[in-house]
């Protein structure tokens, strides 16, 4: 995979109508009990998305994914890639919480961002963001194994030290907590989920692992419906 691959933001597409209906994308999301006891919906977006996701880096391709991290905006800003669905779901017990979308678009685009996806292990494997409050946080970046899922996929687990090493921090850029945030796209057709599952904690793999099992396998079928009633 090359490592200069353009940023999806900057690749245009024609805009297509969805397949889904957005009861359909409803139907295809994630639910607390999928994942556990410990999960319920959202009470409200965690302290630290500001305290340690609102910030910028020198790389413009390390600057765009603490822009989608922040954001959640992985397949752009514009109507067409506007989520058809979205959930979000608190672990009242470990104080994650997981965002989930699901997102209707040309399936060679949504391939375009899975691939961009790819190549920030090497692009961005460790580098320096500055936060809101001018504190340069070290962070890695490395690939996340997945289910065999839909037609494609790609997983990205990002973690965010307590300050750059630069800045005293001790070699694992942990000094004052951190956090990792599990960064996941899967495709199916020309339909997509993405999530992100964030923790001050240790990460819960299985609740990233089930959300993407889950997800594709009513997004396949909430498809399957769509198209039988064309």
């Amino acid at each position: 995979m090359p490592t200069n691959a353009q940023s999806p933001a900057a690749l245009p597409s024609a805009e297509l109508p969805p397949v889904l209906t957005r009861g359909q994308a409803r139907a295809a999301l994630v639910r607390a009990d999928d994942l556990g006891e410990a999960w319920e919906p959202t009470r409200g977006a965690a302290t630290w998305r500001d305290e340690l996701l609102k910030a910028t880096a020198g790389r413009s391709d390390c600057r765009r994914l603490l822009d989608v991290l922040y954001t959640e905006d992985l397949f752009g800003t514009g109507a067409a890639t506007a989520p058809r669905a979205t959930a979000a779901l608190d672990d009242v017990d470990g104080g994650a919480q997981l965002h989930y979308r699901v997102t209707s678009y040309r399936a060679a685009d949504l391939d375009r961002t899975l691939a961009w996806l790819g190549t920030l292990p090497d692009t961005c494997g460790r580098f320096a963001a500055r936060d809101a409050h001018g504190t340069t946080r070290d962070v890695r970046v490395t690939g996340l194994p997945l289910p065999e899922a839909g037609d494609a996929r790609r997983g990205l687990r990002v973690t965010v030290g307590g300050a750059a090493p630069d800045d005293g921090a001790d070699e694992a850029g942990t000094g004052g907590g951190s956090l990792t945030v599990d960064l996941v796209a899967v495709r199916v057709g020309d339909d997509a989920i993405s999530l992100t599952n964030g923790t001050l904690g240790a990460p819960a793999d299985d609740a990233t692992r089930t959300a993407v099992e889950v997800g594709t396998d009513r997004l396949t079928e909430a498809r399957r419906q769509g198209r039988a009633q064309v």
